[in-house]
């Protein structure tokens, strides 16, 4: 079972999308917004890859918080942030018979689905 979470509109999800569908490979795919998000998700999440590559540091999200909140970041309290603001979470998030992969590169996607 192949599971891919993020946001619809994100450009970097459209890509991992096209590219599972030009290769035949069936997906299904978790909306933040739609489908929900919750602690225990983002905890997962966080322990697999690593909250600082969990969290988006790029995104406007994150540049928007207060330092005080940025510097103050640390694996507890960054679940509670990204339950709040799905946004923050890096994208996409590729769920592969329970192997998480962080991110999109065809060469990426190549070497999983090999």
């Amino acid at each position: 079972m192949i599971k891919l979470f993020g946001i619809p509109n994100c450009d970097t999800i459209k890509k991992a999308k096209k590219w599972l569908e030009q290769n035949n490979i069936e997906y299904t795919f978790h909306d933040y917004r739609k489908d929900g998000i919750d602690a225990q998700m983002v905890s997962q999440f966080c322990q697999q890859l690593d909250w600082q590559q969990v969290l988006n540091k790029r995104g406007t999200t994150y540049r928007q918080l207060d330092d005080v909140t940025k510097e103050s970041l640390n694996a507890e309290s960054v679940v509670s942030l990204l339950v709040e603001q799905p946004a923050m979470i890096k994208r996409p998030i590729l769920d592969k018979e329970g192997e998480l992969h962080l991110g999109f590169k065809a060469e990426q996607y190549k070497s999983i689905f090999a």
